[in-house]
């Protein structure tokens, strides 16, 4: 089933024009929405906007906005007057620049929008995106909609293009507020060992199908089973191992649960006997979850 557009635009450089519509890139169905009830007859339960002051009941039709520059103290404001101060619509998304795409840092991302040629806008818009993709850049262009100005970043994505919304610089904190503490000099051979690990669980492509929201999946789980009239299944997982605290046993011990521990500060391979009490382990673990009360009630 095709895409539903959520809007259209004119991308521009220079003279040319493209005709373009903006698609969602994000399935809004999946995230689990909760209403607020009344416990003693489970009715939807209504907000309502109230004057503390005076406790009278405040009609969302009747209120104005006001901002706060002093503690209670507050400048007004009709809808009238913020909408004369809003930025009027425009399908124009007019690109400024073009800079390399690794110049602009994901931390600037705020949200994604595919873009789609409007027919008759076909052969330009691939030329636009080829161009990119061949030059590797990505263009920096403003767009104007609800009331607000954007900044946002069309790339190559896929067999097209991609846009993406940006935060302006004043909206992000600065990394220099971040308290690193006191620099302290790495001990011989960690680098190495950080390095080693890494190599050693790297991969050449990101495969975003292989990570799922298990925080959701368990919501949507825990609320089938509600449905059905089922009690909620323990949590049967075990409960982690102490942490180890030193960096260079932490980076030895992670490099031998991965399997391999070549080049390790002493070349020391894991003791047969650690080996053996995980693999007893293993095997304990799938005989207690074959037998688990939850199991037996699935087969059944």
């Amino acid at each position: 089933m095709p895409a539903r557009s959520v809007g259209t635009g004119t991308v521009s450089f220079g003279l040319v024009s493209i005709p373009v519509r903006l698609y969602s890139t994000s399935e809004t169905s999946g995230g689990v929405r909760f209403n607020m009830l009344d416990p003693s007859d489970n009715t939807r339960v209504k907000q309502q906007l109230v004057n503390p002051r005076t406790g009278v009941v405040v009609e969302r039709k009747e209120t104005i906005k006001g901002y706060e520059f002093g503690k209670g103290q507050y400048v007004t404001f009709s809808d009238e007057e913020i909408k004369e101060l809003q930025e009027k619509a425009s399908p124009a998304i007019e690109i400024t620049e073009f800079v390399p795409l690794a110049e602009v840092e994901p931390i600037y991302f705020e949200k994604s929008y595919y873009l789609g040629p409007e027919k008759g806008g076909e052969r330009a818009y691939r030329l636009l995106s080829e161009a990119m993709r061949k030059t590797g850049r990505s263009a920096l262009a403003k767009h104007a909609a609800r009331g607000k100005q954007y900044l946002v970043m069309l790339r190559p994505f896929a067999s097209g293009l991609l846009m993406q919304q940006l935060k302006y610089e004043d909206e992000l904190k600065s990394f220099d507020e971040v308290p690193l503490g006191e620099e302290t000099e790495l001990k011989p051979g960690e680098l190495e060992l950080a390095v080693q690990l890494i190599e050693q669980i790297a991969a050449d492509e990101f495969k975003p199908d292989q990570y799922t929201d298990e925080v959701r999946r368990r919501l949507w789980d825990a609320i089938q089973s509600k449905i059905d009239g089922r009690e909620l299944a323990d949590d049967e997982t075990e409960a982690p191992q102490a942490q180890i605290i030193d960096l260079m046993e932490a980076l030895k011990a992670s490099l031998s649960s991965n399997g391999e521990a070549e080049a390790t500060a002493t070349d020391s391979k894991p003791p047969k006997k650690a080996a053996a009490q995980r693999k007893a382990t293993k095997k304990k673990r799938v005989r207690r979850a074959a037998s688990s009360p939850a199991k037996r009630a699935v087969a059944g």
